[in-house]
């Protein structure tokens, strides 16, 4: 989902006569060009998704596989291994965890863009990576989705796949999401800092956000850049939980809110933020001082601004120079060279 200069929708209402509408028809909630919902329970995503297979990449020689993680739900992730000879002496790969974008809504570990991004991320980190198909809203509201991602990390912990057993470092492990998956991957980190142990001994050694997604009720000056995309934004929230949710305040999508856990309770040792121009972008950095002040170590929290660039730019293009630099840093994370 690209939160950029989306203009409200200018079409009439399905009927005019409210005594006589068609439950197929009449819609209760809406974002352009995201989602649309009619009274029926009918469900239209608008946001286009390009399934691709899994393949061995020819560019980058990177081999991807799908795996059933929970038949009971459905939970589904893609799998890329590397070119093994181009990795690591010791044979064991840093293992990231990654959680698409799409508001929680659309989106999917299929999608061209995203498959095209593991790829190259698997191969410059020499990583394993992960990407998850977790539960999207309004059909499976909230927490599903953290559910999944806490499911899915304790199925790579317990190393249930042979290239995650054979290949992958259980202590190297980085969560890491874009957009909703940034919001995602947080919920997630934060929840292996509590009491519950990840089997097999793994350890999250790192947590990166891109442009996550994250809300609250008050607004700093010049913070919102398109009121439509803000309304919208947190509209989506509201939409994605059923309702339960005292909205943007709720500390799963306002890490800072009153009530809200201390992030210095984040289950890993290191974190990387990445920002870009869009309607998320002070929210991410008001997360990125919160982290500071909660007595994290600017060593161990890294800030990284792609000044002028839209949502999904690193989807979009690239081989852009500041893409190239995003993955630069991405990739020395997941190393742990920062």
């Amino acid at each position: 989902m690209s939160p950029q200069t989306q203009k409200p929708p200018a079409h009439p209402a399905p009927h005019s006569d409210p005594f006589h509408m068609d439950p197929d028809t009449e819609v209760t909630f809406e974002f352009v060009p995201v989602i649309r919902q009619y009274r029926s329970g009918r469900v239209e995503r608008l946001y286009p998704v390009n399934p691709v297979p899994p393949s061995v990449d020819a560019a980058t020689g990177v081999a991807s596989k799908d795996v059933t993680i929970d038949p009971a739900t459905g939970l589904w992730a893609r799998l890329y291994l590397p070119d093994l000879p181009a990795c690591a002496d010791d044979g064991r790969l840093p293992i990231v965890l990654y959680l698409h974008g799409g508001g929680l809504v659309v989106g999917s570990a299929a999608d061209a863009p995203e498959h095209a991004f593991l790829n190259r991320l698997a191969a410059r980190a020499g990583a394993l990576a992960v990407s998850i198909e977790y539960r999207l809203a309004p059909e499976n509201p909230v927490p599903a989705c953290y559910d999944d991602a806490w499911a899915a990390l304790r199925w790579v912990a317990a190393a249930a796949d042979p290239w995650v057993r054979d290949h992958g470092d259980r202590e190297r492990v980085v969560v890491l999401g874009f957009s909703a998956g940034g919001n995602i991957a947080h919920n997630v980190t934060m929840r292996a800092g509590g009491p519950e142990e990840l089997p097999g001994g793994a350890r999250v050694k790192g947590m990166a956000l891109l442009h996550p997604y994250f809300l609250a009720v008050n607004k700093t000056e010049g913070e919102v850049k398109n009121a439509y995309v803000r309304g919208k934004l947190e509209e989506t929230w509201v939409f994605a939980c059923g309702g339960r949710t005292p909205g943007p305040d709720d500390p799963r999508v306002n890490p800072l809110a009153d009530g809200a856990p201390s992030l210095r309770a984040l289950g890993c040792d290191r974190v990387l933020v990445c920002l870009a121009d869009d309607e998320l972008e002070v929210r991410g950095k008001a997360y990125y001082d919160g982290l500071l002040a909660s007595g994290w170590a600017m060593d161990d929290a890294e800030l990284l601004v792609s000044a002028g660039e839209e949502h999904e730019f690193h989807l979009r293009e690239p081989d852009s120079p500041q893409a190239l630099l995003l993955m630069d840093r991405l990739v020395a994370h997941i190393r742990g060279n920062q």
